[in-house]
């Protein structure tokens, strides 16, 4: 594997998300439904992302080599926004956020808590907004 394949990944997995983190693939609309009815009982977090985009693919990587939240914490969604656009622009909408790529957004109780993108992506950063919020 070349280094240029070990920092923005190989060009097979296209920025497919890895078993690192239990993502939630969101891949309909009526699923922001369920989002926002979890989002009463833990925190959700939606990581938005291009799979075409290099600067996507390395938060991601980054993200999920520092993820250390648990299932009862956090209920994590992953949206490829090549495939969804129509949910990104109602996530957009619903929370109030303006649409980036890559982008994070946590939600609790119908409301977004935090959002942040490109190499503001912290998963230890969460990690506390997480902790503050609980």
């Amino acid at each position: 594997m070349s280094i240029f394949n070990k920092i923005f990944g190989d060009s097979d997995s296209k920025g497919t998300p890895q078993n690192r983190i239990n993502w939630t693939q969101l891949t309909q609309l009526k699923q922001l439904d369920e989002a926002v009815e979890v989002s009463n009982l833990q925190i959700v977090v939606f990581f938005k992302h291009s799979t075409r985009c290099s600067i996507s693919r390395m938060a991601l990587k980054q993200f999920e080599s520092h993820y250390k939240l648990s299932e009862e914490e956090v209920k994590p969604y992953f949206l490829d926004l090549l495939s969804h656009r129509d949910i990104s622009n109602a996530i957009a909408e619903r929370f109030g956020v303006e649409h980036q790529s890559p982008q994070l957004i946590a939600i609790k109780d119908g409301k977004c808590i935090y959002t942040v993108s490109h190499s503001d992506i912290d998963a230890e950063e969460l990690q506390v907004r997480v902790a503050e919020a609980n």
